[in-house]
């Protein structure tokens, strides 16, 4: 399939003009200021007035539903390709949460292939909140040198109730594994961790980089804003180079558009910076988050904050897949790129939305 979109603004997330694209099968063949063919081989679409972005790729999603901590009717359901799609995510990471006890990682697995099939690309995190962590294989070097979709392991708690007080060297042990079997299968082998409420905040992750030799950058604590003395602490982790995934649509903490001014104004670059759903999962409040919270919180920063598109989309976009280890491939427009493609008009309003080549949904 070749398709021809015609005079689009292009972000890569960088904004790079006024451009064409073309898309041959599932990859970006051609960014040029004017692409001219032959023939009629190619659909061409006229895009002119429109905003080309980068697919959004969500690293936590709850795609079998998260909770379930009051009891079995307060499980959350599965995601819906469909909320997925009107939200501008084409690649995400799916995971499990407190609850590895009537979910499992199988179940998690079919989930993510049925999102496959609908059209989006999906990764996966061995383990949950608990430690040891639940695999695949019965070990998360092999989950991670054999599963095709395991990136990592996560979300395990920390500085949480629900966590497992695990001591210092097991924690390590862990995020060893994860390490070695992150370069064995050519992964990314990061570690995931959920950040609760409780008093030791990023503690345990500055204790194991002060105790081994692991790189920073296999850290990734997310849940960062959830409470100011926390994102105070994740501010000079990320000064530090640390990476720290903010959560859209946080209400009891500091919402996204505000933990992103404060990051600017203490002058921190926000290459280390990603923000992330938690879609599908309990929040503390009770409520279920929600995707679309997403794109919301990165237009807010935008609107409200007067943070550059550029800046604002690199958040979900580029900064996401080089933590990950899919850039290129992903969170780029770039030639050689995955034609995960996001097209707004100018004032973000998505207007369609191709995954891997394929126009999966007009607005």
């Amino acid at each position: 399939m070749i398709i021809l979109l015609k005079g689009l603004e292009c972000y890569t997330p960088k904004y790079i003009g006024k451009n064409d694209i073309l898309i041959c099968n599932n990859k970006i063949e051609k960014i040029q200021p004017k692409i001219h063919l032959s023939g009629d081989y190619a659909d061409v679409c006229d895009c002119g007035g429109l905003i080309a972005l980068p697919g959004i790729i969500d690293q936590h999603v709850h795609i079998l539903g998260g909770g379930g901590e009051q009891g079995f009717a307060s499980r959350i359901p599965e995601i819906d390709i469909n909320e997925i799609l009107e939200t501008g995510v084409t690649t995400l990471v799916g995971l499990l949460g407190a609850d590895s006890c009537t979910r499992s990682l199988e179940s998690l697995y079919a989930k993510a292939k049925a999102l496959d099939a609908a059209g989006i690309t999906t990764y996966l995190y061995s383990g949950a909140y608990t430690m040891p962590p639940v695999t695949f294989t019965g070990n998360i070097i092999r989950d991670l040198a054999f599963i095709d979709k395991v990136i990592g392991v996560g979300e395990i708690a920390i500085s949480d109730h629900r966590s497992s007080y695990c001591g210092l060297d097991e924690m390590l042990k862990m995020a060893a594994d994860t390490h070695l079997g992150g370069l064995l299968g050519g992964k990314a082998g990061v570690v995931h961790l959920h950040l609760g409420s409780g008093k030791q905040g990023l503690t345990p992750v500055l204790q194991m980089l002060q105790k081994s030799e692991l790189p920073m950058e296999e850290f990734v604590p997310t849940h960062t804003n959830r409470k100011r003395e926390l994102f105070e602490q994740a501010v000079e982790y990320c000064k530090s180079g640390g990476n720290i995934d903010l959560t859209s649509g946080e209400t009891e903490g500091i919402a996204v558009p505000d933990a992103v001014e404060q990051l600017i104004s203490s002058g921190i670059s926000l290459r280390n910076v990603t923000v992330s759903s938690d879609a599908n999962g309990s929040m503390p409040d009770g409520s279920v988050g929600r995707i679309h919270t997403l794109l919301d919180d990165i237009i807010h920063c935008i609107t409200y904050k007067k943070v550059d598109p550029e800046t604002a989309f690199s958040m979900v976009t580029r900064n996401v897949a080089k933590v990950l280890k899919l850039y290129p491939q992903k969170g780029a427009l770039l030639e050689g790129s995955d034609a995960d493609i996001l097209i707004t008009d100018r004032n973000f309003e998505l207007k369609k939305l191709f995954c891997s080549g394929k126009l999966l949904k007009e607005y």
